[in-house]
């Protein structure tokens, strides 16, 4: 078990300002069999009340109505979180497991995609979780990481074909090579020990439970990992969400750090 604590920052800059906002934000880490939050704080500026709820996924998030003027928006998350508590996320929700059986939106595959799957076929173990596994060390292989070429309307098709991308693309390729073998899969945000940024993996359904793979990095998911929201793809995560009147153009700053609390 390890007790991470975790900072994470957003700013929003606009252009003009903003004189009302809608928003919605999941940055709150979820409680699972793995992973347990403490200590979790959430201010923001301007500072407004809010509420919280849960999505459609279970992921808790914030929500509010913002009608102080303003030209920057920024929320801080803050807290600690004990991981390492359980191998398994979460048991499976039965009547939602179809959802994460079939694709959906940026985890679609292309042509490129069902040929490489083709290819792998006669390799693939029989059982279930060593082929997820199986999948992913062959993605890691033949992908490579690279920043800037995708973006977050990128597909799980056009990054394949570019052969290059990020943490979001490794999942959606990943989820859709495992639609194709039957494991029904879902698409993770959370942030990790020394990554500056958030990150994104997989989830597997196995035995009555959720197991996280890393497809960036080639691992399981382990207690370095800070788990926040699940979905079908990238769109159903977002960390933030807005309508406003006003604000012309943006620009957004993300700060993310997470470091191990050590016992002297």
């Amino acid at each position: 078990m390890k007790k991470l604590t975790f900072d994470y920052y957003m700013q929003i800059d606009y252009s003009e300002t903003v004189s009302s906002c809608h928003f919605t934000i999941k940055c709150l880490p979820k409680k699972t069999l793995r992973q347990r939050a403490e200590n979790v704080k959430v201010p923001l500026s301007p500072d407004v009340p809010y509420s919280m709820g849960r999505d459609s996924f279970g992921n808790a998030q914030i929500y509010g109505w913002d009608d102080v003027a303003h030209t920057t928006f920024s929320f801080r998350i803050t807290g600690d979180v004990y991981t390492g508590l359980d191998h398994r996320e979460e048991q499976i929700d039965e009547d939602m497991l179809a959802v994460f059986r079939h694709p959906h939106g940026l985890n679609r595959a292309g042509e490129g995609l069902f040929a490489y799957h083709e290819k792998l076929a006669g390799e693939l173990p029989a059982d279930a979780y060593e082929r997820a596994l199986f999948l992913m060390h062959r993605l890691h292989e033949d992908f490579v990481y690279e920043k800037g070429c995708t973006d977050v309307g990128t597909t799980a098709a056009e990054a394949w074909e570019l052969g290059r991308g990020v943490c979001q693309d490794y999942a959606h390729i990943l989820i859709a090579l495992l639609h194709m073998v039957g494991i029904p899969a879902r698409y993770v945000t959370g942030m990790i020990s020394g990554e500056g940024a958030s990150h994104a993996w997989v989830e597997i359904a196995k035995d009555g439970f959720w197991y996280g793979i890393d497809p960036t990095n080639d691992i399981p998911v382990g207690d370095d990992y800070i788990k926040i929201g699940v979905g079908r793809d990238a769109a159903d995560c977002l960390i933030n969400r807005g309508i406003m009147h006003g604000g012309g153009s943006q620009t957004q700053t993300v700060r993310v750090s997470v470091n191990e609390e050590r016992k002297d």
